[in-house]
């Protein structure tokens, strides 16, 4: 028989166990919202599918109109920057393009760099490379996507099955037969995205392949 303070102390404990248990499941490789990266202009929350390019990788904003001021003076919002890229730094993410060509990679062609594999397009891209690592480093800073996971099968994506979208962002899929699907109604898979932190126009995609 479990006396009062014994059954206390198994219910705390399995309390604890389930706490414990819920939150490793909320951690499936996407970044909480408390934690998202935030706009270094805005303060907002931060769209991943809208981004300034710069040497040292993407810096994700929450409009269009941050872009411009993140190119216009990027210095003015170092500190904040900085603190973006931090967030950066604890999410998922894949490589998508070579960073010498801009390419899709091949998965099965890369080097080791600095305790990393580096994927590239062709054997090519890779020699050229290895002579001067330094000289893609911009290339390399931006050819990864924060989009792990396939909107439409949940599974991790293939760098070389990537759809645009009609306003310009690029979605990637876990195989081409999946694009075809999501471009039927991006609505209905639209929140499998903004789980992963990326926000579109659903609306003006939607009027756009209607009016094609």
């Amino acid at each position: 028989m479990i006396h009062r303070n014994g059954f206390a102390a198994v219910l705390t404990a399995g309390v604890v166990i389930l706490s414990t248990v819920c939150a490793a499941l909320a951690d499936d490789g996407h970044t909480t919202k408390k934690n998202w990266p935030k706009c270094p202009v805005m303060g907002e929350p931060a769209n991943l599918a809208m981004s300034a390019t710069t040497d040292d990788g993407p810096v994700f904003v929450c409009c269009k109109g941050c872009i411009k001021k993140i190119n216009t003076d990027p210095a003015e919002y170092a500190k904040e920057i900085a603190e973006h890229r931090k967030a950066l730094a604890a999410m998922p993410k894949v490589q998508v393009t070579c960073p010498v060509s801009g390419e899709p990679v091949d998965e099965k062609t890369y080097v080791e760099h600095a305790g990393e594999k580096v994927h590239f397009c062709c054997n090519g891209c890779s020699k050229k490379f290895q002579e001067n690592p330094s000289k893609y480093h911009r290339g390399l800073a931006n050819s990864y996507t924060y989009q792990t996971k396939c909107p439409v099968m949940g599974e991790t994506i293939n760098p070389v099955a990537v759809a645009t979208m009609p306003t310009g962002e690029k979605v990637y899929f876990c195989c081409k037969g999946c694009d075809k699907k999501f471009m039927k109604d991006p609505a209905k898979f639209a929140s499998k995205l903004e789980d992963q932190g990326y926000r579109l126009n659903v609306k003006k995609i939607i009027e756009a392949i209607k009016g094609s």
